[in-house]
């Protein structure tokens, strides 16, 4: 033990996002039921690459007494993290159908981390109608693919267009979503927690400068994982496109509706 520096995560700011995750090289932060956290002070070296990378300036600097920083508990740490992100991407399938839990089986400690994984289950309106036919209009979607991976930069359909970056839970919570917010705009769809937000970030950087956006729309989930999307649009935008309106909103998981003022985001330049 020895006092060193250490980073210090104020649980009350941070919401949950994620991005400081990837910014620390040794893997000493993850998101821990709901909030990023130190694994363990032992993979923490101080440095604070993370700081910069924190939206709700959560992350400090502080100097206490703590475990030495190790280099081999890292190497071996990092190497079990990526079998672990292997086994998650690989396919799985069962070999027969999974049986639905039985009630008393189910725990509240099997509950997940992330409150964005969180299950809930909401009674439908009684005049909520179930024949879509006769009141449904034509689609307002112009252009294909819509996935944020797999939409190149280049994209004719992207040029000089109001473009909205979505994350893709919401439009199964905006009843009128085409005619709301789909119509007269090119979308790009993605997930941020499940997705990479470096890539992410990259990826809208070359796309804001390939396409000129006349306005840049946002739609996140209420749920604090969702707004790494934001995030990653706000920091491209402000970094290659800082004359382009953005404008967030935030969408709650029963279809509420909030425009919200963009968050702060890395420097112009």
């Amino acid at each position: 033990m020895s006092i060193r520096k250490m980073v210090n995560i104020d649980e009350e700011k941070c919401d949950g996002c994620g991005l400081c995750v990837p910014a620390c090289a040794e893997g000493a932060i993850q998101i821990i039921d709901g909030k990023a956290g130190l694994v363990s002070d032992v993979y923490c070296d101080g440095l604070g690459a993370c700081l910069g990378e924190c939206p709700q300036n959560a992350i400090t600097i502080e100097e206490r007494e703590a475990e030495d920083f190790d280099e081999d508990a890292v190497k071996v740490h990092l190497a079990r993290l990526e079998k672990e992100k292997a086994a998650a991407e690989a396919p799985q399938k069962p070999a027969v159908p999974f049986p639905e839990p039985h009630p008393a089986a189910v725990s509240h400690h099997s509950a997940p981390a992330c409150p964005g994984s969180a299950v809930h289950r909401f009674d439908r309106p009684a005049a909520c109608p179930t024949n879509f036919e006769a009141k449904a209009g034509p689609s307002q979607l112009g252009h294909w693919p819509v996935q944020l991976m797999l939409v190149p930069p280049h994209a004719p359909f992207l040029k000089n267009q109001d473009i909205l970056v979505c994350a893709d839970c919401v439009p199964f919570t905006v009843p009128d979503f085409h005619g709301r917010y789909l119509a007269g705009r090119a979308v790009v769809v993605g997930c941020p927690k499940l997705d990479n937000l470096e890539f992410y970030y990259e990826k809208l950087k070359a796309m804001f400068v390939e396409a000129s956006p006349r306005k840049i729309t946002v739609l996140r989930m209420e749920v604090p994982c969702c707004g790494g999307i934001a995030q990653a649009a706000l920091d491209a935008r402000n970094e290659v496109a800082p004359h382009v309106p953005l404008e967030v909103h935030t969408i709650g998981i029963r279809g509420d509706i909030q425009t919200d003022e963009a968050p702060a985001g890395r420097a112009a330049g």
